[in-house]
């Protein structure tokens, strides 16, 4: 994967993210991990990683290529995941924290979700409906991820912010002030089971 950093150098930013993007979608396998502060390095090696995790890829790829990043954290009701793993429902903690990356470009922050073109322009991919099948991560290729009830109302995601936690320099200070969704008795051996389930 580090193989990008050389064959993208003459891409400008927002072409080397997009590019980065794409190989982290097509090689890294999505699967449901829950430790959010897993090396990027171990996901790679392994090539699989949750949502999350393949976000925290993109922006070690970015700050490699001399893009600065930061998070915004949210925290997002745990009924965002109920579709998506109907079975498990009971075991879906009350309220997820969520890492939602910025990258620096020129001078303006953009959030992943506008990597591929504004909100407004996105929007006519269609709703993200969190099933089976597409994440949050693969979802900003193709639609408006829209945590700010800005764009049409099938791409509001607003709904599922239960708190803005604001911005911070890296998803490791975002969890140093606000912990990890589980703590470590119950993340470990639910990481153990879950990543084992593609996403």
């Amino acid at each position: 994967m580090l193989e990008l950093l050389d064959e993208a150098r003459d891409l400008d930013g927002r072409a080397f993210l997009i590019a980065a993007h794409r190989l982290v979608a097509a090689r890294v396998r999505p699967v449901y991990a829950m430790n959010e502060r897993r090396p990027v390095s171990t996901t790679l090696r392994l090539g699989q990683g949750s949502c999350s995790q393949r976000l925290a890829l993109l922006e070690g790829l970015a700050r490699g290529r001399g893009i600065p990043t930061r998070v915004r954290g949210l925290l997002l009701d745990g009924r965002f995941w109920h579709a998506r793993l109907p079975r498990l429902r009971v075991l879906i903690p009350r309220h997820v924290i969520l890492a939602w990356p910025e990258f620096l470009l020129g001078d303006r922050w953009v959030s992943v979700s506008e990597l591929y073109g504004d909100l407004d322009a996105l929007r006519a991919g269609g709703r993200f409906t969190n099933t089976a099948g597409e994440t949050l991560f693969d979802a900003v290729a193709r639609t408006a991820v829209d945590w700010d009830g800005a764009t049409c109302p099938a791409c509001d995601l607003s709904g599922h912010v239960r708190a803005d936690l604001g911005f911070f320099d890296s998803r490791d200070d975002l969890f140093d002030e606000h912990g990890q969704t589980l703590c470590a008795p119950v993340r470990v051996p639910a990481d153990l089971v879950m990543r084992r389930r593609a996403a």
